[in-house]
C-alpha cells in the first residue's frame, strides 16, 4: 500500500491542534491506560500504522507482550485490572460510536474508577487517537519496514 499524501506538509496547523489535545490528554492520563487506549482503539479502526506506534512505545514502556496481544480479546483476558476494564470498555463504545452511543452500563462503570475530570480526560485521549487513526488510515500512512531477522 502507497501512502496517497502528507496531510502533515499539506496541514501543519491542523496536525499542531491535534498533537495539543494529545500532548493534553498524555499529561493527565496513566501511563499503561493511555497505551492500552491508544492500542486498542487503533486496533478497532484497524489502523497498523498507529498498532505500531502504540505497541512498540508500550513495549518500551515496560508493558508485557501478552497483555498487548490480548488486547484484541480483552473481555475474554484475565490479564487486565477492573480499572483497565472499565477504561478498554469506554474505548471501545467511544471509538465504535454507533446508534446507541456510549452506554448507562458503560459509562456507570467507568464512573465508579474515576471522578468527572478523571473520565473527560479520558475521553479527550480516546478523542484523540481515533482523530490520528482516521487520518492515518485515509491517507494509508505507511508503517516503518520491519528490521531484517538475523
Amino acid at each position: 500500500m502507497q501512502q496517497r499524501l502528507n496531510m502533515y506538509e499539506l496541514a501543519p496547523d491542523a496536525y499542531e491542534a491535534i498533537l495539543g489535545l494529545e500532548n493534553y490528554a498524555r499529561s493527565k492520563v496513566d501511563p499503561t491506560l493511555f497505551e492500552l487506549i491508544k492500542t486498542r482503539a487503533s486496533m478497532i479502526n484497524g489502523c497498523a500504522f498507529c498498532v505500531d506506534m502504540h505497541t512498540t512505545d508500550a513495549l518500551a514502556q515496560g508493558e508485557d507482550i501478552r497483555r498487548i496481544v490480548a488486547l484484541s480479546a480483552w473481555r475474554e483476558s484475565s490479564f487486565f485490572t477492573d480499572v483497565e476494564r472499565s477504561v478498554l470498555a469506554l474505548t471501545d463504545a467511544v471509538t465504535r460510536l454507533g446508534e446507541e452511543g456510549v452506554t448507562d452500563d458503560v459509562w456507570n462503570t467507568a464512573r465508579m474508577h474515576f471522578g468527572d475530570s478523571e473520565l473527560t480526560d479520558l475521553v479527550m485521549a480516546i478523542v484523540a487517537i481515533n482523530v490520528w487513526n482516521r487520518l492515518a488510515v485515509t491517507s494509508h500512512q505507511a508503517t516503518p519496514p520491519l528490521k531484517p531477522r538475523d
